[in-house]
């Protein structure tokens, strides 16, 4: 099974699951809210239509507990 990089910041509660590989990070063209508006979220598309990230607000109700441990946190870097 192939893995993706996720990054959360736990002060903002927010995350975001690249759907790219680490070292070739596409630059997102277009982002579109997530439907329904509930989701609360993003779509982020490179400029050939190709998804390339999710940002997930409300992460921690959102995503299992354990994606969230083992994310990239970015609310403790500079720490």
């Amino acid at each position: 099974m192939a893995e993706s990089e996720v990054t959360y910041d736990r002060t903002v509660n927010a995350a975001y699951v690249y759907l790219t590989e680490p070292h070739g990070r596409a630059t997102s063209a277009r982002m579109y809210t997530c439907d329904p508006v509930g989701v609360d979220g993003m779509i982020n598309l490179d400029g050939q239509g190709r998804l390339i990230g999710i940002e997930v607000l409300a992460a921690s109700s959102k995503l299992p507990e354990y994606l969230l441990r083992s994310a990239e946190r970015l609310d403790t870097e500079g720490e």
